[in-house]
């Protein structure tokens, strides 16, 4: 029996009992028979509606509530798993936090790493000796540092960083070279652009570079940019056109006719008007004489001349004195020129013997002093003009008495 029941069965017990008593009271001719008749009918149905209210009451106040506990206590296991997935679901949402966190941190150090790289970038470019430039093969811009600027003369806002500006400085006997060279590194027909060409100087002259440069590939292998530097190689050009320009004018020649064809092609290959070569007539030396003598565009008369007061003077205490102007004002026997190079020559002993000197009537460039070239041919002239020497030596000593030379 359920619980409702059993609260009910009293209740039910009493209005039997009550109905009971009324029936067995009403007997045929009694006179109350009619009162306890609507007595028992209004008591039947108030225990009816008692009944009605009592089962109303229970259902409310505890079949209900326990109901909906019984229907809680079956849906248990899910509400656990319920939890279960709500804590994992916090439990990775923690997770995730943390790794943005660190991938925060990470990018943070990414950047700032970055920016580090980018400032050593930059200090390198603009301290570097080389000229830098960057192609941007989709867009078509252009950017040349400062540094590749000034190499030919120009302040960095005083010409625009664009493809055009690189073209128009190319030599135009060397420009279509340098550029099929790099459309053929970018096809990927070279691994690595490389060209030796003349860029246009500001002042009108030109500066050998040699240039390479690299693509910047994708995955596929496309090039999307090319990054390149320029090297100024003017004066080793200027080094190289100096020794073939002497190699080719000296190879085989001795005595006078080496020293004739040393100043002829040290005077050409300078580009200077006057060049000469002495030897000491004493010790210590205060008096010179030529050997050889080239004056503009032929051999003048070999002639002698003191050196005190001459700028030739100082080359005689054994170094290589150069006066790329003003020459005549510093010293006046020599007013005539503007520009004065002296390089001593040495002998076997180590005493200077003589010295190769040139004159200009324009300033002299800081290039022009090529002390390594000078050096091997003024250790040339020294063994040719010790060899001389010893030569005349001999023959005056097995010359017979009474013939002179």
């Amino acid at each position: 029996m359920t619980l409702g029941r059993r609260l009910l069965l009293p209740i039910a017990a009493s209005g039997a009992l009550i109905v009971a008593w009324v029936v067995w009271g009403w007997l045929p001719g009694d006179p109350a028979a009619d009162t306890r008749y609507a007595v028992a009918g209004v008591v039947g149905i108030g225990i009816v509606g008692l009944l009605g209210v009592a089962k109303l009451a229970f259902h409310l106040a505890v079949r209900r509530p326990l109901a909906a506990l019984g229907a809680a206590n079956g849906r248990g296991d899910e509400i656990e798993r319920l939890a279960q997935h709500v804590r994992a679901l916090e439990h990775r949402l923690a997770q995730r936090d943390a790794d943005v966190e660190q991938a925060l941190r990470q990018c943070q150090e990414a950047q700032s790493s970055l920016q580090l790289a980018e400032e050593r970038y930059v200090l390198a470019v603009r301290n570097a000796s080389d000229g830098l430039w960057e192609w941007d093969l989709k867009t078509g811009a252009m950017y040349l540092s400062p540094r590749w600027k000034s190499m030919l003369g120009f302040a960095e806002g005083e010409i625009p960083d664009t493809r055009e500006v690189w073209v128009e400085r190319l030599h135009p006997e060397d420009r279509a070279r340098a550029e099929e060279a790099l459309e053929n590194h970018i096809r990927g027909a070279s691994p690595r652009y490389q060209d030796e060409h003349r860029l246009l100087h500001k002042d009108g002259g030109v500066r050998w570079v040699l240039s390479r440069g690299a693509a910047i590939r994708r995955a596929s292998g496309s090039a999307y940019r090319v990054v390149g530097l320029d090297t100024d190689v003017t004066r080793i050009r200027h080094v190289e056109s100096i020794l073939h320009e002497i190699v080719e004018g000296t190879s085989g020649a001795f005595g006078d006719m080496l020293f004739r064809s040393m100043v002829e092609h040290f005077a050409r290959a300078l580009h200077v008007e006057r060049a000469f070569i002495t030897e000491c007539c004493d010790q210590p030396p205060t008096r010179v004489r030529t050997l050889a003598h080239w004056s503009g565009r032929d051999f003048a008369n070999n002639f002698e001349y003191e050196l005190p007061g001459s700028p030739c003077e100082r080359v005689m205490e054994g170094r290589t004195c150069f006066y790329p102007r003003d020459v005549g004002v510093l010293f006046p026997r020599e007013r005539s020129w503007e520009a004065y190079l002296g390089v001593p020559i040495f002998g076997s002993d180590g005493r200077v013997i003589g010295h190769l000197a040139f004159l200009d009537r324009r300033e002299m460039p800081e290039d022009v002093v090529v002390d390594a070239v000078f050096r091997i041919f003024a250790a040339r002239a020294g063994a040719e003009l010790e060899r001389m020497r010893a030569l005349e030596e001999l023959r005056r000593l097995t010359m017979p008495a009474g013939i002179s030379g």
